[in-house]
């Protein structure tokens, strides 16, 4: 579903993403773990269209992201850091403008359908201002559903939640990895480790390890996500 190959990003003479190559299944959730700075935020624009890479290969279901921007696009839902939303809408009128932006014909059945899939239907109708954070999470998660894309991209989906609202997302999350393909991106370990089924950590623009949860630990020889965080990138510093 997601293929990509020798990414790479300069921002004038600083390389910002070196050499990256990594690939995501069908069905498959991706943890992408690094440092402030280390390429992450660099890397899923690429993968969303919304910077251009200087060099490598991007496909996205088979379309390369070059060739095909916008049939690359069709297949990705993304929920950036802070999602675009707009306070004055309720979260239907907000979800309705999201479809007519997709070109979706039935907005009414897509808005019922996703509005149950993530929480919403008790809040439907309240302004998306007045929502609490983890609801406006699921709203921004919500308009990243509209058009059943195959990619879901989620950029620190569960930043700035109480320790409830972070496992509630957690849980959705998991549930959207049964039919999509998941790349997310989070500081908070414990998250990554208990969704992913793969793990891509960078830093300094370079792919460190890229594995299993199961695999990372054995060949970092450590007892926990964190420890091998730490040794993986302490060790890139080291080079």
């Amino acid at each position: 579903m997601i293929e990509v190959k020798n990414l790479v990003k300069y921002y004038g003479d600083k390389k910002a993403v070196n050499n990256i190559t990594f690939s995501v299944g069908e069905g498959e959730i991706l943890g992408f773990l690094g440092p402030n700075g280390a390429g992450k935020s660099t890397t899923m624009n690429i993968l969303t269209g919304y910077i251009s890479m200087t060099g490598g290969e991007v496909r996205i279901c088979g379309i390369d992201i070059l060739d095909d921007p916008i049939g690359a696009k069709r297949s990705i839902g993304y929920l950036p850091e802070q999602p675009p939303l707009y306070p004055e809408m309720t979260v239907r009128e907000y979800l309705s403008f999201v479809c007519e932006l997709k070109g979706v014909s039935d907005i009414k059945t897509e808005i019922d359908d996703i509005a149950k899939k993530t929480g919403l239907k008790d809040v439907i109708s309240r302004r998306v201002g007045n929502l609490s954070k983890g609801y406006k999470q699921r709203t921004g998660l919500a308009a990243a559903l509209v058009g059943d894309p195959k990619v879901l991209i989620l950029d620190e989906p569960t930043v700035g939640l109480d320790p409830n609202q972070i496992i509630e997302i957690r849980e959705l999350i998991k549930e959207l990895g049964k039919e999509h393909t998941v790349i997310l991106s989070s500081h908070i370990l414990q998250e990554i480790s208990a969704v992913s089924d793969k793990i891509l950590i960078i830093n300094k623009g370079r792919s460190v390890a890229f594995d299993t949860p199961e695999n990372i630990l054995r060949s970092a020889g450590a007892e926990s996500l964190e420890d091998a965080f730490i040794k993986l990138t302490v060790k890139e510093e080291l080079r």
